[in-house]
């Protein structure tokens, strides 16, 4: 083991040291993003990667680092969860002309559809199969969506959630998942897209189209020429730095989600705080926009800060997953990866071709990447299908994002749905999500959003 044993635990020091020990790993990481060239071509993040580092390394690893270090981490991912939310809805502007032109209304339907069909399908077979045959925990039920959908970030977030409901195995269940969704994603989206160009359901690629040379994109280091700032000088420095001014609006945020939650406290027991976090946020930005401190709010700066926590966030919560409780739950997360998998896709290839009524391909296939992956591998999949980015689907959704991302694939509703579980049973919380994602595509229907289209699905020859 390290001397790094020798740190005195529960001092200010150690968390100082703990917390330097991250930043080297995310650097490692990075150096490893940067030269191993399949890490680049799939675009895996460098904390993810780091993440894994951290877990060989540990406990149930190599045993370099010590188990307080581990102990410590394991607690950042829901303080780190909530900086990702406080301030994901301040400065947020919707232009309701474009969401109906590029598409982004069957988009937000696409995500919420999908992340009902992930909270539904996998309740309803921990209730009928999974429970009565491995005795498993019906919050079992909830990892998909969180791990999927949300990603690493927010199932590193979520283990305080099940925490608080007794079923501390879920954090390191949702982290395998959401690195099993990761791998999905990236291997099924390319499978998905090579097999459309045979199809011809894709338009802005063809049989002859090399598909790997439009994902060998560096998505590394910028070069000098082509830097630009990430975000803008909006307050003198003799008054404050602007990232400190920035920090102090998300920690007001932050502090008024506590109050919410200690107000709901007595009738949701078991809240988290990001959520009503990102509540705070919002009144924080109902507030700053009458008074003249809007003018000094950067949404760019807090898109750092961001980035920053849920960098740490996933290296954190990687690293501290559970080996031996992965293993023991090895069968059930085999199963319930095998069936969604099969819905997912069955769902792409069903739903997609009848609410988009052109380019269905294109915005299906960045929507299956982030409900399976990270937003991240979205983009990815949709530059693959449409390198010159001549569709709609990348700007349809951005505009769908706020009134998705809040709520679904990691936001309010992802977090109540382990809490409804508990509350009411599995299989009734699951048979509503089924019943709520039916209705949402008879609305469609009523509205002209769900038919049949003049699209390359209906018309192949």
């Amino acid at each position: 083991m390290l001397p790094i044993e020798s740190v005195e635990s529960g001092t200010l020091s150690t968390l100082l040291i703990y917390t330097i020990c991250l930043g080297i790993l995310i650097l490692i990481g990075i150096i490893i993003r940067l030269k191993v060239k399949i890490f680049t071509k799939f675009i895996i993040p460098a904390s993810l990667i780091a993440g894994f580092i951290g877990l060989i390394i540990g406990p149930h690893g190599l045993k370099l680092l010590p188990t307080s270090m581990y102990d410590t981490w394991s607690g950042y991912a829901t303080i780190l969860i909530s900086i990702v939310f406080a301030p994901m809805l301040i400065g947020i502007t919707v232009n309701f002309k474009r969401i109906k032109e590029t598409q982004a209304i069957p988009q937000l339907v696409f995500s919420w559809t999908s992340s009902f069909l992930q909270w539904g399908i996998p309740l309803i077979i921990t209730a009928l199969f999974l429970t009565p045959v491995f005795g498993i925990d019906p919050l079992f039920g909830t990892l998909v969506e969180v791990g999927w959908s949300g990603g690493h970030g927010t199932a590193g977030g979520m283990i305080e959630v099940y925490e608080n409901l007794n079923y501390s195995d879920g954090g390191s269940l949702g982290l395998t998942t959401a690195t099993v969704g990761l791998l999905i994603g990236i291997i099924g989206g390319t499978i998905l897209i090579n097999y459309a160009v045979r199809k011809g359901y894709t338009n802005y690629i063809g049989i002859k189209d090399t598909i790997t040379d439009s994902t060998s994109a560096t998505m590394g280091l910028i070069p000098k020429s082509e830097q630009k700032s990430s975000s803008v000088k909006t307050v003198q420095s003799e008054v404050v730095e602007g990232y400190a001014f920035h920090v102090a609006i998300i920690s007001i945020a932050i502090f008024i989600g506590w109050i919410l939650q200690t107000i709901i406290e007595p009738f949701v027991p078991g809240m988290p705080l990001f959520p009503l976090a990102l509540i705070g946020g919002f009144i924080v930005g109902v507030i700053l926009k009458r008074t003249t401190l809007w003018e000094a709010v950067d949404v760019g700066t807090f898109r750092n800060i961001q980035g920053t926590a849920l960098d740490f966030l996933v290296v954190s919560a990687v690293a501290t997953i559970s080996i031996p409780i992965v293993l023991e739950y090895f069968w059930p997360l085999l199963i319930m990866s095998i069936v969604v998998l099969f819905c997912m896709f069955g769902f792409f290839f069903y739903i997609g071709p009848r609410i988009f009524a052109k380019d269905w391909f294109e915005h299906s296939i960045i929507l299956l990447g982030t409900s399976t992956g990270v937003a991240a591998v979205g983009y990815m999949l949709l530059r693959m299908a449409d390198p010159k980015m001549e569709s709609d689907a990348y700007v349809a959704y951005g505009l769908r994002s706020p009134f998705s991302s809040p709520f679904a694939g990691g936001g309010l509703v992802t977090a109540s749905i382990p809490i409804f579980t508990v509350s009411f049973g599995a299989l009734p919380v699951g048979i509503a999500c089924i019943v709520v994602m039916i209705l949402i595509f008879v609305v469609c229907k009523i509205f002209g959003l769900y038919g049949r289209h003049n699209n390359s699905y209906f018309n192949r020859e």
